[in-house]
């Protein structure tokens, strides 16, 4: 890049130096009207060439390291496996997740009851520093036998353990959550929330156990799409952000020592999160994810 620029400036240099001495030479004109042109050219010069530089000032190289990955193609589940509990990892139980319309499809109609069957659908790859964009929404009404605080609620994952590493009988992975919900229709419910299956966070340089935290977003009622972001730099900070702005930001998400599934994954006492897997929830209410993409980016 920085070779590129050279080549450029001095492209750019050699074509004034040229165009001053036109000016020179050009019969017909007042030295007095050269010399005016000669300024404005210089000036002209120096806009541009600082411009240039301003310019690559300005772009971030974590930004534009690299292209947007369509981690989900519209067409297939390539690339993904499903967890549900009590099933085998890779067992799509009553095709609980499918490809409809050009989007992930999450379903309950061959559960009868759901009996605490909670899914996710995991991405073939880990990741460290990357963003992650998605749109989501709630369609239909909740299995039956579906836990109330599961209605209109699913989510993320984010630093998931290897889902081979999960249990049959294992309900969440450890993870770190971007929780989705919607609203009743009334009343407010934010979104975008951050949950910690046997994980904890630090926000304002204190370790966060509790479960769930509220975002400061607004509510979302009915079947309307909404787009949420993730930006997770490593061990270090990861920022929730809908439509672009940031609705929660915590930092050093980390494994909790405390908790049976964690202690299982703590390897020399180690506990922040560098890495890990990407899931889709599906909990019992009927939901739907598309345009799934994902941009890598330079540690910071």
């Amino acid at each position: 890049m920085f070779q590129r620029q050279g080549e450029d400036e001095w492209v750019l240099l050699l074509s004034t130096w040229m165009l001053l001495k036109y000016i020179d030479r050009k019969d017909g004109t007042s030295k007095r009207k050269k010399s005016m042109t000669r300024v404005h050219v210089a000036i002209l010069f120096v806009f541009v060439f600082s411009s240039g530089i301003f310019a690559q000032q300005t772009i971030s190289p974590t930004e534009n390291s690299s292209e947007w990955i369509q981690l989900f193609d519209g067409k297939s589940l390539d690339g993904w496996s499903p967890k549900i509990r009590g099933h085998q990892y890779g067992e799509n139980f009553s095709n609980t997740f499918r490809v409809k319309d050009g989007a992930i499809q999450v379903g309950f109609e061959g559960y009868g009851q759901f009996k605490e069957r909670f899914g996710h659908l995991f991405y073939k790859e880990k990741f460290s520093n990357y963003i992650i964009r998605c749109e989501y929404r709630f369609i239909g009404e909740q299995c039956p036998g579906g836990p109330g605080w599961a209605r209109r609620n699913s989510g993320i994952m984010l630093h998931c353990q290897d889902p081979d590493s999960m249990s049959k009988d294992q309900d969440f992975p450890v993870s770190i959550e971007m929780q989705l919900l919607g609203g009743f229709g009334s009343g407010n419910r934010t979104t975008a929330n951050l949950c910690t299956p046997g994980t904890n966070v630090v926000m304002d340089d204190k370790l966060v156990r509790r479960h769930c935290t509220s975002s400061k977003s607004k509510t979302y009622h009915g079947e309307q799409w909404v787009t949420v972001e993730i930006e997770v730099r490593g061990g270090e900070t990861i920022k929730h952000k809908i439509d672009g702005k940031v609705v929660l930001e915590y930092d050093k998400p980390q494994l909790d020592p405390s908790d049976a599934n964690a202690k299982k994954l703590i390897k020399g006492g180690r506990l922040i999160l560098n890495e890990g897997y990407i899931s889709l929830q599906s909990e019992s209410h009927p939901c739907e994810f598309r345009k799934v993409e994902l941009k890598k980016l330079d540690k910071s």
